[in-house]
């Protein structure tokens, strides 16, 4: 009995310790990346000059404005979305227990595309000034697709199987009805359109990040309270039941929260898929299933993604800014490949 309780006892600090070490290395990663963002333009800056001037050393004006009231904005604000992302993608792979779900695949960003496109185009959004009334009304489709997957999947057994059959379904019905929206638009809202459906972080602005900072922080407390049970859903619905956990009230809890992090990410940036997919799966190869380690580290590595994304796209074409939604699709969609790939004995 010591033996094998000396063994867990190693096992469980072996784990602490590389959660630990994974969470350091990705914050120091990030940390860089957010600095080379901040550096990357059409004039680029020195990441010293840079780094001065964000901890309030700065020794040129001029440089001060630039990565002030331009630059910084869109980097931290590249941290937020990817941190939301990812954590979005973590908590639909959890409770789906399928490690290729995530809110872009399963039709959440689309919802929330849909409603920002209906807006832009018709008109139709809440009475709010025109760039809070288009997230507004991202926000407000991203909820409702989340209830319609609920919904569809079976409110009663909520099984993972049939949640992401609901999702596939509404993913492809908000892509036609946004491909009607396409049609109908004028020339003006249809450019809007697609600029906005592409994601772009050029327009980010202080009160912007700080409306997508708090419902961060909004959502980390109920996290915290069920890191447990979502941890024991990896044990499959059963086991979690008997262990007791409430699968069906945790799913609905965990979709609600997932809605507001698709929807406020998408809602200020535009549509950015397959980082929600990307980080937790590499968050899953370093640290495990636990969400201790799982969640901070998916969040971490998400932020980092699109932070390596925002570069690319300032880098890839000098003088132009190609939109990060077609640069993180570019790294997203080989790296889904694999996944079916390597998955496909689970699901065929």
């Amino acid at each position: 009995m010591t033996l094998a309780t000396n063994a867990v006892t190693q096992e469980y600090q072996r784990a602490a310790h590389q959660r630990s070490r994974v969470l350091v290395a990705a914050g120091l990663a990030l940390l860089l990346g957010v600095l080379l963002d901040a550096a990357t333009g059409p004039a680029f800056l020195p990441i010293g000059q840079v780094a001065q001037t964000v901890w309030g050393e700065a020794q040129d004006a001029s440089v001060h404005a630039i990565v002030w009231a331009i630059r910084l904005p869109v980097a931290l604000t590249a941290v937020a979305v990817g941190a939301a992302l990812g954590l979005s993608g973590a908590i639909m792979q959890t409770i789906l227990n399928n490690p290729l779900a995530s809110s872009y695949t399963l039709g959440i960003s689309a919802g929330a595309g849909f409603g920002a496109s209906l807006a832009i185009v018709l008109g139709i959004a809440l009475p709010l000034p025109e760039s809070y009334a288009i997230a507004a009304n991202a926000i407000l489709f991203a909820a409702l697709t989340c209830a319609g997957v609920y919904w569809i999947g079976g409110a009663r057994a909520a099984s993972a199987e049939g949640l992401i059959l609901a999702g596939i379904a509404l993913l492809f019905l908000f892509q036609a009805l946004l491909s009607g929206l396409q049609m109908i638009a004028s020339p003006e809202s249809l450019q809007q359109v697609v600029f906005w459906l592409f994601g772009s972080l050029q327009k980010s602005t202080w009160p912007k990040l700080a409306t997508m900072v708090a419902v961060l922080l909004l959502c980390v407390p109920f996290l915290v309270r069920d890191l447990w049970n979502l941890t024991a859903m990896k044990l499959g619905d059963a086991r979690a039941a008997a262990l007791g956990v409430d699968v069906r009230a945790l799913r609905l809890r965990s979709f609600v929260l997932i809605s507001m992090l698709t929807g406020v990410a998408v809602a200020f940036v535009g549509t950015i898929g397959f980082v929600g997919l990307v980080a937790p799966h590499l968050s899953r190869m370093l640290v495990g299933e636990d969400q201790r380690g799982f969640l901070p580290i998916s969040a971490l590595l998400g932020s980092l993604l699109l932070s390596l994304a925002s570069v690319a796209s300032k880098t890839i074409k000098p003088g132009a800014v190609i939109p990060i939604g077609i640069v993180t699709a570019l790294i997203g969609v080989p790296f889904f490949m694999w996944m079916v790939v390597r998955h496909r004995r689970s699901y065929w």
